[in-house]
């Protein structure tokens, strides 16, 4: 059903990048014509192009290509799109990547130690530090992190500048910078509804139980963990899912080459193909990530009734 569930939202957001992109304005054409273009230059360079096709026929062809794993060729550079995105996709996930292992170890950590006890000092500590993380965009706290660390204690390097046939795998430095800044974006988030859940599990009669029983220490923790598992393992993979849109803004600060800024630049040039490309494959991401995390969800809460039950 989940599955079923996806492929059908997966084909709404097509339909929706398709859309979008044909109410942009302008277009490739504009571009690769030239400002002292002709309306003639320009109605020739739209033919060559194939936008002068009803856009059904064009959407149709699109999404059959995709399916088949192509998804066609940038009006810009000329090249294939799904080549594009397998190369930007690499640096999106060395910055992903350490940037989610953050959030989990740090969020999971204080999260549980501010739901053990809510309303405690801690907890009141925590709750208003992510209010403030949560209620910050994005750009502003990739920018206090590039002013901080790149001006006033220059520990890393303003920009991802990857030498010439490394990946950005291979220059953890680089990544430092823009994980923290996708991190910070997240984490606040994250780290009240894992806090939420917790509070939630301490308050169960389940819980209540255990302690009564004298139950206490490691094992008393141990079943708070595995009670309060379910929602926030579901609560970590939307913040994941999240990352992804954070993701444009980090990249196109720190001039990292990945699909958020690829997308960026794509939408500044009107290359339809490619934004159409990109967006589809972070969407398809998205869904896959939540996809996942709603399965897991469901094992782990299967989990914890077969053992509450007598």
């Amino acid at each position: 059903m989940r599955v079923t569930t996806a492929v059908v939202t997966l084909t709404a957001i097509s339909l929706a990048v398709f859309w979008v992109t044909e109410v942009l304005p302008g277009d490739a054409v504009g571009v690769l014509a030239g400002a002292e273009a002709t309306q003639a230059e320009r109605d020739a360079v739209r033919v060559a192009l194939g936008l002068d096709r009803p856009a059904a026929e064009r959407y149709g062809e699109w999404i059959l290509g995709a399916l088949r794993g192509e998804l066609g060729v940038s009006l810009v550079s000329g090249r294939e799109v799904a080549a594009t995105v397998g190369a930007r996709l690499g640096a999106t996930a060395a910055v992903l990547v350490p940037a989610a292992a953050g959030i989990l170890i740090l969020a999971t950590g204080l999260g549980v130690a501010a739901g053990l006890r809510p309303g405690g000092r801690v907890d009141r500590v925590l709750s208003g530090a992510t209010l403030t993380l949560i209620a910050t965009p994005d750009f502003l706290l990739a920018t206090a992190l590039l002013l901080v660390f790149t001006v006033w204690v220059p520990l890393a390097p303003a920009v991802a500048l990857v030498p010439a046939g490394d990946t950005l795998w291979q220059h953890p430095g680089l990544v430092m910078l823009p994980a923290a800044a996708l991190a910070a974006g997240g984490f606040g988030a994250t780290m009240r509804l894992l806090r939420a859940s917790v509070a939630q599990t301490v308050a169960t009669p389940y819980v209540e139980f255990a302690r009564l029983n004298g139950i206490g220490g490691l094992p008393l923790l141990r079943t708070i963990a595995l009670n309060a598992a379910p929602p926030a393992v579901h609560a970590y993979t939307v913040m994941i899912a999240g990352l992804f849109g954070g993701a444009i803004v980090v990249e196109t600060l720190f001039n990292v080459p990945g699909l958020g800024a690829e997308l960026a630049r794509a939408v500044g040039q009107r290359d339809v193909p490619l934004v159409q490309g990109l967006g589809l494959a972070i969407s398809a991401a998205v869904l896959a990530v939540l996809l996942c995390g709603d399965i897991l969800t469901r094992i782990l809460q299967h989990r914890t009734q077969r053992q509450e039950t007598p």
